[in-house]
């Protein structure tokens, strides 16, 4: 294997120069940056990883935690985060949570165990405390789709209170006033800010909100099956429904096309996250749009800002909006 010095030999430079070439370092002479990149390409030399990170204190790779593997979100996610890093030279080391303080704290600890420069997590169990500890006195970590105080250039948000009331309000707009909701888990903030909303739009409209018609979920597809069983058990009049992720709308839909309903006429249905199924499920899902490639790419974004001194705008906040489909039709009383 070609080595360092042989590259500094054929390009006729001193090693400090060839260093700075390989680190990417600015302050290279355009010329000798042209010697030392030809003299690599003809010897086809490959720098070592190993010996790169022992000099820079990096290894220039960064964890990721993600709650689940199986579900399009995370998936969107940890393409945009993946993508946005390999451009720039840098690897990813991806571990699941679980949705679990223990779980999340092994992986934690193992992303750190493995040398990573700085941690992008969607955390949902890890305490604020414990997460801004980590970001202090161990290494930065960036964060998706969470708020957390003392951590504001680090968290990469949508809001979902917005999100929430875009979907009820959109069918208060069709005529229904009779409107059901099965809600995320309440220990997940996203899913307390869009019921939050769901019946800000209620409020405004001058409805009441009637805790019967709201089930519990936990963002599955299983759990829109139950909640709309459950909701109709109830035997309260609704003629739409909300979900709080497409996951859940999804089940809805299944459940009530197996129960013989006519959608959307017996049942307005809508979603959130706008995943890539809303447009094939029958008939296709009205939804909001939550951009989390966006924000998955602002985090590694500012990660390469933060810990690789790069240069890049990163945007902290987005804002949701209302995908129409066929799933929503105008209520006839």
């Amino acid at each position: 294997m070609p080595t360092i010095y042989e590259v500094a030999e054929r390009a006729g430079v001193s090693l400090s120069t060839v260093s700075r070439v390989l680190n990417g370092k600015s302050s290279v002479n355009k010329a000798l940056k042209a010697r030392v990149d030809q003299a690599v390409k003809e010897l086809n030399y490959r720098p070592n990883s190993v010996a790169r990170s022992l000099a820079n204190s990096r290894t220039d790779s960064v964890g990721v935690l993600v709650p689940e593997l199986n579900a399009p979100f995370f998936g969107d996610l940890m393409q945009a985060v993946e993508s946005t890093l390999r451009a720039q030279d840098k690897h990813v080391i991806i571990t699941v949570g679980r949705n679990c303080l223990e779980t999340e704290k092994d992986a934690v600890d193992f992303l750190i165990s493995r040398n990573c420069d700085a941690l992008i997590m969607h955390a949902e169990a890890l305490s604020d405390d414990y997460l801004l500890d980590l970001n202090q006195n161990k290494l930065p970590i960036a964060l998706v789709n969470r708020k957390v105080d003392g951590l504001p250039n680090a968290c990469i948000t949508l809001d979902n209170e917005k999100g929430g009331y875009l979907t009820t309000r959109h069918l208060l707009e069709l005529g229904h006033k009779d409107i059901a909701y099965i809600s995320g888990p309440a220990y997940k903030a996203d899913a307390c800010l869009r019921l939050k909303g769901h019946e800000r739009a209620l409020i405004e409209a001058g409805l009441s909100v009637n805790p019967q018609l709201v089930f519990n979920g936990n963002y599955s597809e299983e759990d829109g099956k139950i909640g709309l069983l459950e909701l109709m058990a109830r035997d309260l009049p609704f003629s739409a429904l909300v979900c709080a992720n497409d996951w859940m709308a999804s089940g809805a839909i299944s459940c009530a096309r197996d129960l013989g309903m006519s959608l959307p006429q017996d049942l307005s249905i809508v979603g959130f996250d706008d995943v890539v199924f809303a447009h094939h499920v029958f008939p296709r899902l009205t939804t909001v749009s939550n951009p989390v490639a966006d924000m998955a790419e602002m985090s590694a974004k500012y990660i390469l800002n933060k810990v690789y001194g790069q240069a890049h705008n990163v945007q902290h906040c987005f804002e949701p909006s209302l995908v129409v489909r066929e799933s929503t039709i105008n209520f006839e009383s």
